[in-house]
This record gives C-alpha cells, structure tokens and sequence, in this order.
C-alpha cells in the first residue's frame, strides 16, 4: 500500500482522542496521522503531542467539513482514511477498509449496521437517505453519512471545493464519487458509543438532514427528482381539470397554475441538470 494518511477532525474529543491514537499509531506505524483541532478548548493538543501525532489547530470552530478538507490539503499520502476523533470508530477496522481499496476501488465506506446507529430517529433517516441515494445512482448504498472511509487522495482533492464546512461532507463526497464513475465499496463495520457529548443540534441539525436528501438528487442527477414533480403538478391539474369540467363544465385557475407550475419545475430541473453537468466538467 502506498503512503497512508489517517485524518481525525476532532473537537474537544481528548479523552477518546487518549485511547484512540495510541490504538492507531502501533496498527500503523508508518502512516501519516493528523488531527485537525475544529477550535478545542480542551487538551486535544497535548494528547496529540505525548502520541507523537501532527496536530492541525484552528483558532476558532469552522465545522466538521472544513477540518476534513483542511486535512486532506496538508496529507501527504496517496491513500487517505478519515475516521472520527469520538472514539466510534475501531482502529482495527482501518486495514479492512484498506484491504477492499486494493482490489481496485477509489472510495470505501465503513458501513454501520442498525444496532450501530446513535438512536431509532437517526437509523430511520439514515435509511431513508441510502434508499434515495440507491434508486438516484442505481448502485447500492449501504452508509451514506459514514464518517469513516478510504479514498484515493487525487481523487477526492477533485471534489474538495464542493464540500460543506459542516457534517454533510459524506453525503457530497460519496455522490460526486458516483457522479463522476469512480467506483464505491462498503465494508460492514460496528460503531461504538461515542466518548463525551455529541455536537449535533436535533433541531439545528434535523432542518440540515433534510436538505441532504435535495442535496443527493442536486448532486448526482436532478432531473431525477424534478421530473417526478413535474409529472404530479401535471397529473393534479388534469384531475382538477376533470372535476371541474364535469361538475362546472369549464377550465378553472387551478388547473392552469398546475399545469404552469409542471412546466416550470420541468425547465428548472433541465437548468440544474446543465449547471451539474458543469460542476463536474474538468478541463482536459
């Protein structure tokens, strides 16, 4: 394997980040491994010191997304792992996710299971999200969100200027791979309970989940989703067209702002489809 790089944004993780990167560092001696500090105000930085690991520290908090993508400019390797500095995620798992990478994927996702999920409303909408993200690309997806995988380093810097400072960078990440024929895997992984208290907002957060699912379709292929609402305006003004004309004989408004709402969410989808095109363009 070529040169690796292990990446753990973190953010006043230090007592996970105690056991976690000792565990790291003697199953991969030779790895590159950085912690990029998202404004701790804990000992993220002596943790990192007494295990001889590079600390990246910002001076104030920036989001999940930005430290990735921060971390992935100063790695050094040709293969990156990005893994989470809470303690969910077992050091063990980082060969296996290696290992598939080798048979001639770009990307690998450690996919956790239901028993794996931080609680039944998060394992719900995480399923809803891999069931959308299956029937957008046609490849199955096991974990969209997972924090923790493999990528070719050439290949993810491609997409670095696409990804959100915050927590949806998997999502984005995982469908530009897709997008641009880059083939995917998943390993079946089990997450442990997270080490300290989670920084996810349930209302805050819940608002953001949601527009992840727009954000799929937006990404891979938006005429996928659009269409689909074209064609229900379409069908809802020809059934009010019906139960008008049979019961008043006559064209009402409603039926006419149906039809024009089906055209112009039609054209908006046929404009996205052009401006995704030319996100993933890269000049030759």
């Amino acid at each position: 394997m070529n040169h690796l790089s292990i990446i753990l944004p973190a953010k006043n993780e230090a007592p996970a980040l105690a056991e976690l990167l000792p565990r790291l560092r003697a199953a991969h001696p030779e790895a590159e491994i950085t912690v990029v500090d998202d404004g701790s105000t804990d000992d993220t930085r002596r943790i990192c010191a007494e295990a001889g690991v590079a600390c990246l520290s910002s001076p104030y908090s920036m989001g999940n997304g930005a430290s990735i993508k921060r971390g992935a400019r100063a790695a050094e390797g040709e293969v990156l792992v990005f893994m989470d500095g809470d303690g969910q995620h077992d050091a063990a798992d980082v060969a296996r996710l290696l290992a598939k990478l080798g048979e001639g994927y770009d990307m690998v996702v450690g996919a956790r299971d239901w028993s794996s999920q931080a609680g039944v409303g998060r394992g719900v909408a995480n399923s809803l999200y891999n069931w959308l993200a299956t029937r957008m690309t046609g490849h199955q997806v096991a974990d969209l969100t997972s924090g923790f995988r493999a990528v070719r380093a050439d290949k993810f810097r491609e997409f670095l200027y696409l990804l959100p400072n915050g927590f949806s960078y998997p999502t984005t990440s995982t469908m530009a791979f897709f997008r641009s024929a880059y083939p995917v895997a998943y390993v079946p992984i089990k997450a442990a309970q997270r080490v300290g208290k989670s920084h996810i907002k349930p209302i805050k957060d819940g608002i953001r989940f949601l527009l992840i699912i727009f954000k799929i379709a937006t990404l891979y292929s938006p005429l996928k989703l659009f269409v689909p609402a074209s064609a229900l305006f379409f069908l809802l003004g020809c059934a009010n067209y019906a139960w008008t004309f049979m019961h008043d004989g006559r064209l009402t408004n409603g039926s006419t702002l149906l039809w024009s709402g089906a055209a112009i969410v039609f054209l908006i989808g046929l404009v996205s489809e052009q401006i995704t095109a030319l996100t993933y363009r890269r000049d030759a």
